[in-house]
C-alpha cells in the first residue's frame, strides 16, 4: 500500500505522533483518521489523512466529522458537571427530584451520581422494544423511567452502554432546559469554536461514513449483553440521516480530533481555555476523582470510573497517566485530559475495529491499537 499523505500541522517536537499516524495507514486497516493534542492551551498536534468513504472517493479534510460512539459520554458528563458547577444541579440528590416520572420500581432514593457511575443498576431495558424505538426520545426515557434496577443501586459498577446516555441527558434536559446535544452545542462547541454535533443535519458537513469492522473479531462485549436495547436499535444505520438528526448522547456525537482535543486541552489546564471557562479547577478535581472501581458487570474487566469519566480505558491501558480522565469510544476514537502535562488528546477514524483474540492481551488490552500507539508516540516526546 503506498504511504498515506498526512495533512495539517506537527510541532517538529512530537515527530514522531506525526510518524505513528502515518505507519497507522500501513500497519492496520485504517481508512480515515484525524489525530491532534493541545498543550497548555495551544494545538501542537493536528493531523488528518486518508478517505472519508469505504469506496475512498472523499478525501479526509480538515473539517470532516465522523461518529465517535461512546467518547460521546464525556461531553455529555462534561455537560453535568457544568450545570453542577453552576449550582443547578446536585450528584448526592434523587434522580426523581429532577425527573419525577423516575421515582417508579425502587427508584425513588436513586442519586444522579449512580447513574454517571454506571451504578444505577439500569444498563438494559426488559423485553422488547419498538424497531427504531432507539432514535425516539420519549419513547426510551419513558422505558427507563419504569424500569426496575437490575441490582441494588450503588453496590455494583455495570457499564451503562447505550442507557447512560437517555438516562444522564433526561436529566440535564430537566434541569437545564435544554437537550443534551442543545447544551453542548451552545454551552461548549459555541464557546471554544469547535465542532461537536449531537443530534444535527448532515446536509452541507463534511461526514465521515462509519465503516464497520468486517473481521471475524469479538464485537463490543458491552454492546453483546444488551437486549431490549439492541432491540430499539433493529434496523438502525449510523450511516443515517435519521440517526444523525436523532440524539443518542451514549453513542452518536460526531466530531473531530481537534475539537476533542480542545475541549479535554480546556480541562487539563484549569478549566480556561482563551477567555472561555467551562469549569473551576474544584470542578476539574472532582471530575477526574475515582468514584467507582473493580470488575465491572456487563464488561466482565476491571474498570476505574469517575462521575461520568474513565481513568482507565482497559486493564491494560498504561499509555497514559493514571490521573488522566476522558472517554474511549467503540471502534476506536478516544479523547481525554492529563492535568499533569495541562495537555488534551484526540483520535478519531471510520474504520471501527473489534479486538481478535490475540488482541485481548497486552500490550493493548483490547484497547484499539492505532490510539494506544499514538499515545505511546505522544508521551516519548515529553
Amino acid at each position: 500500500m503506498a504511504p498515506v499523505e498526512v495533512q495539517g500541522t506537527c510541532d517538529p517536537r512530537f515527530a514522531p505522533v506525526r510518524a505513528v499516524f502515518a505507519r497507522n495507514f500501513t500497519e492496520f486497516p485504517e481508512v480515515g483518521a484525524a489525530v491532534a493534542v493541545a498543550i497548555d492551551g495551544k494545538l501542537v498536534v493536528d493531523l488528518w489523512a486518508g478517505y472519508a468513504d469505504a469506496a475512498r472517493t472523499r478525501p479526509w479534510e480538515r473539517d470532516t466529522i465522523v461518529n465517535v460512539y461512546s467518547t460521546t459520554k464525556g461531553m455529555v458528563a462534561l455537560a453535568a458537571h457544568m450545570l453542577s458547577d453552576r449550582g443547578k444541579l446536585d450528584f448526592d440528590i434523587p434522580v426523581a427530584r429532577y425527573w419525577p416520572e423516575f421515582a417508579q420500581a425502587g427508584k425513588e432514593r436513586l442519586p444522579v451520581r449512580y447513574l454517571l457511575t454506571h451504578q444505577a443498576g439500569l444498563p438494559d431495558i426488559d423485553g422488547e422494544l419498538p424497531a427504531g424505538a432507539a432514535l425516539n426520545w420519549q419513547a426510551m426515557t419513558a422505558a427507563l423511567a419504569a424500569e426496575r434496577p437490575r441490582w441494588e443501586p450503588g453496590s455494583k459498577q455495570g457499564y451503562h452502554t447505550s442507557t447512560f446516555g437517555w438516562l444522564v441527558g433526561e436529566v440535564i434536559r430537566r434541569v437545564s432546559g435544554k437537550t443534551p446535544g442543545q447544551f453542548i452545542r451552545q454551552e461548549i462547541a459555541r464557546p471554544l469554536g469547535v465542532s461537536f454535533h449531537l443530534g444535527f443535519n448532515p446536509v452541507g458537513r463534511q461526514v465521515a461514513e462509519i465503516l464497520q469492522d468486517n473481521r471475524q473479531g469479538v464485537a463490543s462485549r458491552g454492546a453483546n449483553s444488551l437486549r431490549g436495547v439492541a432491540s430499539a436499535m433493529r434496523g438502525v444505520d449510523p450511516n443515517s440521516r435519521e440517526y444523525r438528526l436523532a440524539e443518542l448522547p451514549a453513542s452518536n456525537g460526531h466530531t473531530d480530533a481537534r475539537s476533542l482535543a480542545t475541549v479535554y486541552g480546556t480541562l487539563a489546564r484549569g478549566g480556561e481555555w482563551g477567555k472561555v471557562r467551562l469549569l473551576s479547577p474544584w470542578a476539574i478535581e472532582r471530575a477526574a476523582m475515582e468514584q467507582a472501581n473493580g470488575i465491572d458487570e456487563t464488561l466482565k474487566v476491571p474498570t476505574h470510573r469517575t462521575l461520568g469519566f474513565m481513568l482507565r480505558f482497559s486493564e491494560f491501558d498504561d499509555a497514559r497517566p493514571a490521573t488522566s480522565f476522558g472517554h474511549a469510544g467503540s471502534g476506536g476514537s478516544q479523547g481525554f485530559a492529563d492535568p499533569a502535562h495541562r495537555l488534551g488528546f484526540g483520535y478519531v477514524m471510520n474504520q471501527m475495529l473489534s479486538p481478535l483474540p490475540g488482541e485481548t492481551r497486552p500490550p493493548t488490552g483490547g484497547m484499539d491499537p492505532r490510539g494506544q500507539h499514538l499515545v505511546r508516540a505522544l508521551y516519548s516526546c515529553l
